[in-house]
């Protein structure tokens, strides 16, 4: 009799053991070209560190940028630093390996780590849109409605709440039994380890589709909601007021929609069969939506909201003129 064996939905018995690691099967043997790409990467994770700690830096020392929109703003840069920080040693260290396998445990926590990192910007954006939404609808009762213990409770449910909802799905993913343990991605994915699964992973599905829906679909409703009211208020109000929405949602909505683009084709990507697109490009793609945010939000948030613009400025100015002080000395 086989202890080993589980029988899956077709009836079929089926060998499954206690998976101890997983192999990551889209990593190919690349050669020496691997130096360039660890060379890539690490410039990548460089610059990413290097810009979004230089923006929460200056919106914490700076008084003047006390305010919901920026406090905000350090909120999104954290989770750049955590999402990229979940993603890139890893794939440093994969790329110079010969063997990509991972332990299961460490898999698990990379999935709680970028699911969480994804969640927490959906609902970022959320809150962020939300705070224009009061800016350009009600700006004189702005400051009566967005309060600094408003902020601080939604800063703290951007956070706790993904939290508690990954951890509930990776928890469900990890008492899997599984019959495999190789799949086709650079990094660990949630959903591609419960297809490795022996049995029946109904919970699984329904609790992931849920996830979903509050995770994603919530926030993005919200945005869409906030927006419409926005442009009813810039189609119906002053030129002044065209300008001010203009000038503050023009980054956020960039951000949004470039964010969406990654993560829609990584949805589609793990759930049809997309082996006609070539190898390279599913693998630039598949890594797209976790580095394209950290990225792109402090080149775009830095060039465009002026006041963020206005003290690096100064700080650089300041700095160049103390060094040119020294030099005269």
């Amino acid at each position: 009799m086989c202890y080993n064996c589980l029988i899956n939905q077709k009836g079929i018995m089926i060998n499954s053991t206690q998976v101890s690691y997983i192999t990551l099967g889209a990593y190919f043997d690349s050669g020496p070209i691997k130096y360039l790409f660890f060379m890539i990467l690490i410039s990548l994770y460089t610059f990413i560190i290097s810009a979004n700690v230089l923006l929460i830096v200056i919106i914490c020392m700076n008084r003047s940028l006390h305010e919901p929109m920026y406090l905000f703003l350090c909120s999104l840069f954290v989770n750049e630093l955590y999402g990229s920080t979940g993603l890139f040693p890893f794939l440093l260290v994969q790329i110079l390996s010969d063997v990509h396998t991972v332990s299961a445990p460490f898999c698990f926590l990379q999935i709680f780590c970028l699911y969480t990192y994804a969640s927490v910007e959906f609902f970022n954006l959320a809150i962020m849109s939300y705070d224009r939404y009061l800016a350009v609808c009600y700006p004189l009762q702005y400051n009566t409605r967005m309060t600094f213990n408003k902020v601080a409770t939604l800063i703290a449910l951007t956070w706790l709440y993904p939290s508690l909802v990954v951890v509930v799905m990776t928890s469900l993913s990890a008492s899997l039994q599984l019959c495999g343990n190789v799949i086709h991605k650079v990094y660990c994915d949630n959903y591609s380890v419960v297809k490795l699964a022996c049995y029946d992973t109904s919970v699984n599905n329904i609790y992931g589709f849920i996830a979903t829906c509050f995770l994603v679909f919530g926030p993005v409703i919200l945005i869409l909601y906030t927006y419409i009211k926005i442009l009813k208020v810039c189609f119906s109000g002053s030129r002044q007021t065209r300008q001010k929405a203009v000038s503050t949602c023009t980054p956020h909505l960039a951000s949004l929609l470039n964010f969406s683009f990654g993560a829609s084709f990584e949805i589609l990507q793990s759930r049809f069969n997309m082996n006609s697109v070539p190898n390279m490009l599913r693998i630039f793609l598949s890594l797209y939506w976790l580095t394209c945010q950290p990225l792109f939000n402090p080149v775009m948030y830095g060039l465009k909201i002026s006041k963020i613009r206005t003290v690096c400025r100064s700080l650089f100015c300041w700095k160049a003129l103390s060094i040119q002080k020294i030099c005269v000395a």
